[in-house]
């Protein structure tokens, strides 16, 4: 997959149709760049026992989990609105033990209105590992 930010956005709104939203009709598209380059996507995929829903950046976590890799270097979501949603408390508090504070997190709509925001800055007093 090619990294330059216009290829991004268009993976993201490929992403975004795939989303499984039959509750929220919210759908959400991540993709995440870990610290050897690579590019992880994940969507939400909801379910009706609520807790069993997983995020889109969860998912993209998941991915990049799975294939070994454990640090996160760049951030970019996609929602459907009026305005760029930013990822939920638990998206924060996940994106935060595989990334820095100063990890740059992109918040996009389908439209294209955006945020840039950083990890540190979503959640100035995230916990983890290193931390208990």
């Amino acid at each position: 997959m090619s990294q330059t930010p216009e290829h991004i956005l268009e993976q993201l709104r490929a992403l975004l149709a795939n989303a499984y939203v039959p509750y929220s009709h919210y759908p959400v598209a991540a993709v995440i760049r870990s610290g050897s380059g690579q590019l992880y996507s994940g969507v939400n995929v909801e379910n009706a026992a609520y807790p069993m829903t997983r995020c889109a950046e969860q998912s993209a976590v998941q991915g990049m989990v799975t294939a070994g890799e454990q640090r996160i270097d760049e951030v970019w979501i996609m929602t459907r609105g009026k305005r760029a949603g930013t990822p939920c408390g638990g998206c924060r508090q996940v994106l935060s033990e595989f990334g820095e504070p100063e990890v740059k997190v992109h918040c996009y709509t389908e439209d294209g209105l955006e945020f840039h925001t950083t990890i540190g800055e979503l959640l100035p007093d995230a916990f983890g590992p290193k931390y208990l």
